[in-house]
């Protein structure tokens, strides 16, 4: 994972830009789970929509690695 990313002269941690994107990500998702009434086979629905975020920021921090690869 590279250390910072510039954006337009303000250096951000990639960490946060990953969450941000992750969050991004997150949002539509929620929404489709909804609406498609996956929650009604869900136990408990704030475990499983944190399970869920920390799984999409996991892939992300996962990509970034893969990418920034030489």
């Amino acid at each position: 994972m590279i250390g910072d990313i510039n954006i337009f002269g303000v250096f951000l941690p990639t960490a946060l830009v990953l969450m941000l994107l992750a969050y991004l990500v997150y949002l539509p998702l929620q929404r489709l789970l909804n609406a498609l009434h996956v929650y009604r086979l869900v136990w408990h629905r704030a475990l499983f929509n944190i399970a869920l975020y920390a799984a999409l920021l996991g892939t992300f921090e996962h990509l970034s690695r893969i990418l920034m690869q030489p």
